[in-house]
């Protein structure tokens, strides 16, 4: 049987890459297809076994290694360029357009989603907003090419044979925008990499690529109303510089960190603080894994890997006066916090039940 993986795009080692590293360690033998692949060697080793993927025509264009994303209008086209004919089996890793893969009817296609496209759907509005795209002529043409991606994005869902969704929560967008079900099967974490640790430091964490829908500055405002209270920021990103102004006396932004470093202030932390709605947050069971109890939202992903009260605190909005309060609250009930508990909960997500049930799953469906 030959087999083919598409993913949107190579340029990090970040969460949807991850499900491409378990896909080549079931199926090493795969090709795999993406848009453009600017891996390290490293990396390349770690998700690709040491392979280069078959890209798409916008590897060549200018800038495409760090401004991919420019060319958004021109990536249903891409995607469909792929000749996969002599493929069996197809399994898209899809946040964006992999799914959009064009195939026969004699193919198995099973798309592991991540999530429908964010800019097309629920977080279009907020996307022009931040980019200043709300209004003239370039916010037409914005809206035009957002118009433009649904319409292809509804239709291209009709190459997908089966859905899985990376959680119950991107289950039912997937049920309200493709009107089609899906089965959840949970992404796969590196629990094994994370040691639990039951003496905590006095200060809060929270990490993140600073992206805005990360909501970090949520996270920065409450803080600096709770000026007891230690906050470091670890991530890089488009918002670093806008995030740095919110620092004060009590927060701390100290950039990209390596995972060495990531990981020892995660076990360190009283607690990790995650305000984004987020598909799953894989970030969040790297920190119990860490024996370190979550202050998260009571939306997104995080209602499934957070246990309130139990593994963290959940909080019910997304606002600056509902982190303040969640805070509040664990620092009352922290002292009950079971941090063997707390990474025991973490294995329920590792890398090897990942695996395990998707080749179940893929040969059940063969």
């Amino acid at each position: 049987m030959k087999i083919a993986i598409v993913h949107e795009w190579l340029v990090n080692y970040a969460g949807s890459e991850k499900v491409v590293e378990s896909f080549t360690n079931i199926w090493p033998e795969a090709d795999v297809f993406t848009l453009v692949d600017f891996l390290t060697d490293k990396e390349r080793k770690i998700i690709l076994k040491g392979k280069k993927a078959k890209t798409s025509f916008i590897q060549h264009l200018p800038f495409s290694k760090k401004k991919h994303r420019k060319y958004l209008p021109l990536f249903p086209k891409a995607i469909e360029s792929f000749d996969l004919s002599k493929y069996d089996l197809i399994i898209s890793s899809s946040h964006s357009v992999a799914k959009g893969v064009k195939t026969r009817k004699n193919q198995l296609h099973i798309c592991y989603c991540h999530s429908p496209m964010r800019y097309a759907w629920d977080e279009a509005d907020y996307y022009l907003s931040k980019a200043n795209l709300n209004r003239g002529i370039r916010g037409f043409l914005a809206k035009a090419t957002i118009n433009y991606l649904r319409k292809w994005d509804l239709r291209s869902a009709d190459n997908v044979n089966y859905f899985i969704a990376n959680s119950n929560y991107i289950a039912k967008k997937i049920k309200r925008i493709y009107n089609r079900d899906a089965d959840v099967i949970y992404p796969p974490v590196d629990v094994n990499k994370f040691s639990l640790q039951t003496q905590k430091e006095d200060f809060y964490l929270t990490a993140s690529r600073l992206v805005p829908y990360k909501r970090i500055d949520l996270i920065m405002d409450a803080f600096a109303r709770m000026p007891d209270k230690k906050l470091i920021v670890i991530g890089g990103g488009p918002e670093r510089e806008k995030l740095k102004a919110k620092t004060t006396a009590n927060i701390s932004l100290i950039g990209y960190q390596k995972f060495e470093s990531l990981r020892e202030h995660m076990q360190k932390a009283k607690a990790f603080v995650f305000a984004a709605e987020e598909d799953f947050g894989i970030i969040v069971v790297e920190a119990m894994a860490c024996g370190t109890p979550v202050i998260a939202g009571n939306f997104g992903g995080t209602i499934e890997t957070v246990i309130d009260k139990k593994t963290g605190i959940l909080f019910p909005e997304q606002t600056v006066d509902s982190i303040v309060e969640a805070v509040k609250n664990f620092e009352t009930m922290k002292k009950s916090i079971n941090y063997s508990e707390v990474r025991a909960h973490s294995e329920k997500f590792s890398r090897e039940i990942f695996e395990r049930n998707i080749k179940n799953y893929v040969d059940e469906k063969i």
